[in-house]
């Protein structure tokens, strides 16, 4: 049966900007900044791509992975993702890199064992992947080679390399890309012609490079405290769930290389290592109840993930039968049925209250409190879910989804002064976050600021590389009647730096022949 046009589409979009743990997901992750209007690399043959302009790349790819409706947009997620990611970076501070870049660990809704890196220290996994990890160690074993293929950046290098071979996968997948809108077929059909004629030299250098990704990967998993088998553990399940993908596939669409040679490697670096016994944190078990609710949120998800959750409450060990309960918890909440979400919650943090001075593995988590205000929140309970935010904001001072909450929290409980007094501290901490400077635009919306709110608004769409949309809320703010005199002088200021910048991406686009 031939499959609906708009499905293939997005999946060939998926893939081309999602291909993981080879470097041929290089061409994939350039073909897309190219389809989105990203600024020009330059000539390939002339050197490396800079870490300035990677960096700028990848934020700009990441723009438009945030606007995808499988992006997970989750904050206890992400807070455990940037937790585990910098923890390891923490013990190998030259892994980020010669610029040394600020490293962001996010998830995506799919099925498929798979993670990929961005230039510029951007590292995705699949929600199919971090359900399959069985312990931290593993997980902790893919963003280690994640992170070795953006410290060693093989983006740069392949371009540097490869010269104007790189231009002949690249020009195939654009016209695969623009073939979907008409045909499946033709797309495919491009996609494996143009393929052909530099794959040789292409899988050298992916070996090379995953090769180098794991070595980097294993002496980052193993300084981080973690068990370096995981990675081992971890390769050998994924090499065997890639025996049920199509073999009628064009290569480059696979997303993982054959890993036979990459596991006799690492078996070679365990023979001198003593094992590692590790005791993983509950937090990894509740990411994981999480991510299984969140990669499917219909009914029939639902539906799956209770029977799944209630299976391990009755089979599992205690880990699972906590996290079990957790994601109960989570499924009630989702299905909007809150009395059961608060009571299957309350009952799970005294059972974790009477076991925490047993459990070396019972370590801080910010997940409970981050669905008990969500709970509050869903009952109209503004006051009490405030009152858990301020506690949770004083125990949990730095985890980014708390703080995002709690504005949330502020601006529902119609405290838009406060909120705006906290976000712009926030802001002055991470310049760089465009969803503080959404929170700020509906705060100043609640708190009738029209012109503070488009201010925000332009803030936000330049962080997130829309200049035209940014300048259009520029306008708006100048023409609203109670705009002060200072904000036109920033306004003013922000309009000069944003057009020049607009023009300079116009005329690479120009240079370029698009």
């Amino acid at each position: 049966m031939k499959p609906d046009l708009r499905f293939f589409q997005h999946r060939l979009l998926r893939l081309v900007v999602l291909a993981c743990f080879s470097s041929t997901s290089v061409y994939s992750n350039i073909a897309f900044a190219q389809a989105q209007k990203l600024p020009t690399l330059g000539d390939t043959a002339r050197g490396d791509l800079s870490p300035v302009m990677e960096r700028r790349l990848g934020e700009q790819i990441m723009t438009e992975v945030r606007h995808d409706p499988d992006f997970i947009d989750d904050g206890p997620v992400n807070e455990y993702l940037n937790k585990l990611g910098n923890s390891l970076l923490d013990k190998r501070p030259d892994a980020r890199g010669e610029d040394a870049y600020e490293f962001e660990f996010f998830a995506v809704r799919d099925p498929v064992l798979n993670a990929f890196a961005f230039p510029g220290g951007f590292i995705g996994f699949h929600s199919g992947l971090i359900l399959a990890a069985q312990s931290e160690s593993e997980l902790a074993s893919v963003m280690g080679h994640e992170i070795g293929h953006v410290s060693q950046r093989h983006v740069a290098r392949m371009l540097g390399n490869q010269k104007q071979d790189a231009l002949i996968p690249l020009a195939a997948l654009l016209l695969a890309v623009l073939a979907a809108k008409s045909s499946p077929d033709a797309a495919m059909a491009v996609a494996m012609g143009g393929q052909s004629l530099s794959l040789q030299r292409q899988l050298s250098f992916s070996r090379d490079a995953e090769r180098e990704a794991d070595r980097i990967g294993f002496q980052i998993l193993k300084d981080g405290g973690y068990d370096p088998g995981g990675m081992l553990a971890f390769f050998g399940r994924l090499q065997y769930s890639t025996r049920n993908y199509s073999d009628n596939a064009p290569s480059y669409l696979r997303s993982h290389p054959v890993t036979s040679e990459r596991m006799a490697d690492i078996q070679g670096r365990l023979f001198n290592e003593r094992f590692k016994q590790r005791t993983d944190g509950l937090d990894f078990y509740l990411t994981q109840a999480r991510i299984r609710v969140l990669q499917d949120s219909k009914a029939q998800g639902l539906a799956d993930a209770i029977i799944f959750f209630e299976n391990q409450v009755k089979n599992g060990n205690e880990e699972a039968r906590l996290s079990a309960q957790y994601g109960l918890a989570f499924v009630a909440f989702k299905k909007a049925d809150f009395n059961t979400a608060e009571l299957k919650l309350n009952e799970l943090m005294q059972r974790v209250s009477q076991l925490a001075h047993q459990k070396k593995w019972l370590h801080e988590t910010s997940a409970f409190v981050s669905l008990a205000i969500d709970i509050e929140m869903g009952k109209k309970h503004p006051d009490l879910a405030l009152k858990k935010a301020k506690e949770a904001m004083s125990e949990f001072p730095l985890a980014r989804g708390l703080i995002h909450q709690y504005a949330e929290v502020l601006i529902e409980a119609k405290l838009p002064e406060q909120a705006e007094i906290f976000l712009r501290d926030q802001i002055s901490l991470y310049r760089h976050e465009a969803k503080l400077q959404h929170l700020l635009a509906k705060a100043y919306a609640v708190d009738n600021k029209k012109a503070l709110q488009h201010m925000a608004l332009a803030e936000a769409y330049a962080l997130e590389g829309a200049l035209p949309a940014a300048l259009q809320q520029l306008d708006l703010a100048r023409l609203d009647p109670d705009v002060k005199y200072f904000d036109l002088s920033v306004i003013d200021a922000r309009e000069r730096e944003w057009k020049e910048k607009h023009r300079e991406e116009l005329a690479g686009e120009k240079k370029t022949g698009k």
